[in-house]
């Protein structure tokens, strides 16, 4: 448990930093989306809408993880594996600064292989590159380190997150047709809807 507790400071720090932000967007998004539902009469799908908003705020937050400038080395690593084999395999800095690099991609893995339908890949191959190599590039711009094994673990975890899509898919195309309707996905949707309330209130204390 232990070393699981870099993942946890880190995803409060996030959340205790962004809340605002998220908390402002989020409600925007419900307003407008509401408004639009009643003025010309759309169809809702409560599931998709709000898979749509988790990958919307995962990018909000990814996007403070990656270029946040607090506690932040500085420097320059184009040497693979360098940095990732200084850490001995089942330290906290080890989970936070390997295992956490992959862990953070594999969302973006999964939600970008959804958004391009991808079945190969390299289709996830490629953006995951291109995009975590930005974040490298701006992050040594604003005064932290560009490291060629964040990029290699980012990808890593893009990889794993592309192969949870396919498996995923393949699970769906195999369920019994009740399985498959839109009021199961709604039901989950619910429910992790509730999980994350839950997650929110320990994270700030408040008993639910």
């Amino acid at each position: 448990m232990d070393n699981l507790s870099p993942f946890y400071e880190t995803f409060y720090w996030a959340i205790n930093n962004t809340w605002p932000m998220l908390t402002l967007f989020t409600i925007i998004m419900l307003v407008l989306k509401i408004t639009k539902v009643i003025i010309n009469k759309d169809h809702f799908t409560f599931y998709k809408e709000f898979y749509n908003l988790l990958f919307i705020i995962y990018i909000l937050l990814l996007y403070y993880l990656l270029l946040s400038t607090e506690k932040a080395a500085s420097g320059i690593n184009f040497i693979p594996f360098k940095e990732m084999t200084r850490y001995s395999i089942g330290s906290k800095l080890f989970f936070y600064n390997v295992i956490g690099n992959i862990v953070l991609f594999i969302p973006f893995g999964y939600f970008v292989s959804d958004y391009l339908k991808a079945k190969k890949i390299h289709h996830i191959l490629i953006v995951s590159i291109l995009i975590s190599l930005t974040a490298e590039t701006i992050q040594y711009k604003i005064g932290r380190a560009f490291d060629i094994d964040d990029i290699i673990l980012n990808v890593l975890g893009a990889i794993i997150g592309f192969m949870c899509y396919i498996s995923m898919r393949a699970i769906k195309n195999h369920l019994p047709k009740f399985l498959q309707n839109n009021i199961f996905y709604n039901i989950i949707a619910i429910i992790i809807l509730i999980m994350i309330i839950f997650l929110f209130g320990s994270i700030w204390g408040v008993n639910l």
